[in-house]
């Protein structure tokens, strides 16, 4: 959401930005034109013959035309059924005294508990610099209507911690609005107003999508109601570096804050997604938009009128991406699938046998190329259904089954899984950990890295961490460590802890 009062300065060289309140931008029109080219084709005589006649020239290729989509009737037809989003919420800030020298610093944005707000700056006032106070804030976004009885579709962070939320059509009425659910997870909220007969969107369905497709957004950047840009599709699938499970659409269609819960069409003028987030070095548009995929939404839409709440289901992995370097220490013939770093402890994953350094390849016989695409599918599942998951582990190709878990459920304590490992030629000194060490840490198995040099070190390790596994075999010892790295041709994938953290680092070999 965008705070109307006041500005606060970007913080971060590089941020993702909520795109909660505005874009003014236009659509340009673009003349795509190519020129003709006439080419003649002529016989040439032999020397010790008559000049003959040339020969006649050949006739001309029809120009290539490409027709821009003409989105009047899209805009015509669906602008009525795109609302404006006016919230009013009140923050409790406590920002204390500053620092000696910080008087004059930018202070940074609030975040937020949702999981956005460690990758994407809202727009909000500056904080209080003495006390704890409530501080009422406004903020636009945009919503559309699926059902003529007043139900609107917007996103989760447009309405957070909303204490008014104010809709506003294009026939300029305006309507108090009840949120009827949100979802943080999925960035998705319903909406309710006391309205009959209301034009609605027609919805589509996102898995038609195909990378290049134009498509057009409405909204109210800036409070700009029923601003329209266009663009295309540029990637379909993308995974952000959040915590939710959304398969987002990638666009270059100009998106600002105040575009945030409006609609994206297709050249049908259907809604395939809803505007979401922009990545930007400055707050506004770059040419990257996300929005998040319509099915999704509908999910989401079903549960919160049937129930009122959202389930998600649950696997209980962490994962990483499998880089080259993980696939040739893990003897894989592609880098595709999503390497497992961590099993929680009594999740269906662990119940599965799953474990770290396994690398799941398909799940119910969905092609796992980025680790992005696991959490997609688990996302489209629900709690109770099971799942069918082909792993690689030690070289070959296994199958497991589980039954997914509630995403809200606490599991239960089962203590912690750790997969030991070693090193050898990798510039490592490593030792045993003692008794004390394993007491303070939790880790029962697992070798101290003193020091780091080399290749290793390149790679990231550092001294302190705890070796766990080199590719995906537990090591307790230097000799397994020598033992797992003398059968690496390429690269070995260490699996360290580092704190509370566990990720596997790819160390090359020379």
């Amino acid at each position: 959401m965008q705070d109307q009062s006041k500005t606060r300065p970007t913080l971060r060289r590089v941020i993702l930005v909520l795109a909660a309140a505005g874009v003014l931008g236009a659509a340009g029109t673009v003349a795509v034109h190519q020129s003709n080219a006439a080419v003649a084709a002529c016989a040439v005589a032999p020397m010790a013959q008559a000049a003959t006649a040339a020969a006649p020239a050949a006739p001309a290729a029809p120009a290539a035309t490409i027709a821009l989509p003409d989105f009047s009737q899209i805009v015509e037809r669906n602008g009525p059924a795109v609302v404006n989003v006016s919230v009013t919420s009140v923050t409790k800030f406590d920002a204390g005294i500053p620092e000696l020298g910080q008087e004059n610093a930018p202070h940074a944005a609030p975040f937020s508990d949702d999981p956005f707000f460690e990758f994407f700056r809202r727009f909000q006032g500056p904080q209080q610099r003495r006390g704890e106070r409530d501080i009422p804030s406004h903020g636009l976004g945009s919503g559309f209507i699926v059902s003529s009885n007043g139900v609107i579709m917007t996103n989760a962070h447009v309405v957070r911690d909303a204490k008014e939320v104010i809709v506003k059509l294009t026939d300029r009425r305006e309507f108090r609005a009840r949120v009827l659910g949100s979802d943080p997870k999925t960035d998705i909220a319903i909406l309710k107003i006391d309205a009959r007969n209301l034009p609605v969107v027609r919805l589509g369905h996102s898995n038609d999508l195909k990378v290049g497709e134009w498509v057009l957004a409405i909204g109210s950047p800036y409070g700009f109601d029923n601003t329209v840009t266009a663009g295309v599709v540029s990637a379909k699938g993308r995974s952000l570096p959040d915590d939710s499970n959304v398969p987002f659409i990638q666009t270059d269609v100009a998106v600002n804050p105040g575009n945030s819960g409006g609609p994206l069409f297709n050249v049908r003028g259907e809604v395939i997604g809803i505007n979401a987030q922009i990545y930007s070095q400055t707050g506004g548009f770059q040419g990257l938009s996300f929005a998040i995929p319509i099915d999704v939404a509908n999910r989401i839409e079903e549960q919160i009128i049937r129930t009122g709440k959202v389930t998600h289901a649950k696997l209980g992995v962490t994962v990483q991406e499998v880089n080259q370097s993980f696939a040739d220490s893990f003897k894989l013939a592609s880098p595709e699938g999503a390497l497992v770093s961590n099993v929680e402890a009594g999740s269906p994953a662990a119940k599965a046998d799953l474990k770290a350094g396994d690398v799941i390849r398909k799940l119910n016989g969905k092609n796992i190329v980025a680790s992005g695409d696991l959490p997609a599918l688990i996302g489209a599942a629900a709690p109770g259904d099971r799942v069918t998951m082909d792993v690689w582990r030690d070289g070959k190709t296994i199958t497991l089954t589980a039954t997914l878990a509630n995403a809200a459920d606490k599991l239960a304590d089962a203590g912690k899984e750790i997969a030991p490992t070693s090193k050898v030629n990798l510039g490592l000194a490593l030792r045993p950990l003692q008794a004390d060490e394993k007491r303070a840490s939790g880790i029962s198995s697992g070798l101290l890295i003193e020091e780091a040099h080399g290749a290793a070190a390149n790679a990231g390790v550092q001294p302190g961490d705890v070796l766990l596994s080199v590719n995906g075999k537990p090591v307790n010892s230097v000799g397994e460590v020598r033992n797992v790295v003398s059968k690496s041709a390429k690269s070995v994938a260490l699996l360290i802890q580092r704190g509370s953290d566990k990720i596997f680092i790819p160390v090359r070999l020379s």
